[in-house]
């Protein structure tokens, strides 16, 4: 169960990044800078990180919400089509609403709270992670 929870979370994590990481490149909107930040914890953030670290941070993440998937349709919900997708909304749309808390404790320049359209990115990476969640499910079982 948790291998097959850390392989759905690698590819979704996989997708969310690069989405990320392609919207800033084409847009020059930071949600892939937001994505990645972390100079706001404490001991950690005090450390320029090499990009391989930061994917690193926000593969952990992945990790646990793709472990935490698994575990709760086997063990906590009737695991049918229908969950599937509401977990997979569900956990998505909680990981979605970092923008506003990100932007405001983040050290580095990253998109305004006013900035609809990078907000409409952040939101569109997200949708994409909880439909890739989903359908990486029965991928790896």
């Amino acid at each position: 169960m948790i291998r097959w929870g850390l392989w759905i979370g690698t590819i979704s994590g996989i997708v969310l990044g690069l989405y990320m990481w392609f919207v800033e490149i084409a847009t020059g909107k930071k949600v892939y800078t937001l994505l990645m930040n972390v100079d706001f914890i404490p001991v950690i953030g005090d450390k320029d990180w090499p990009v391989i670290v930061e994917w690193l941070f926000h593969m952990i993440i992945s990790w646990m919400i793709g472990i935490l998937y698994v575990y709760l349709l086997k063990h906590w919900i009737k695991d049918t089509r229908k969950n599937q997708w509401g977990l997979s909304v569900l956990l998505t749309a909680g990981a979605s609403t970092t923008y506003i808390p990100l932007t405001l404790i983040a050290i580095k320049e990253t998109p305004a709270l006013t900035d609809g359209v990078a907000i409409l990115y952040w939101l569109v990476g997200h949708a994409l992670y909880a439909i890739t969640l989903k359908r990486s499910y029965f991928r790896f079982w």
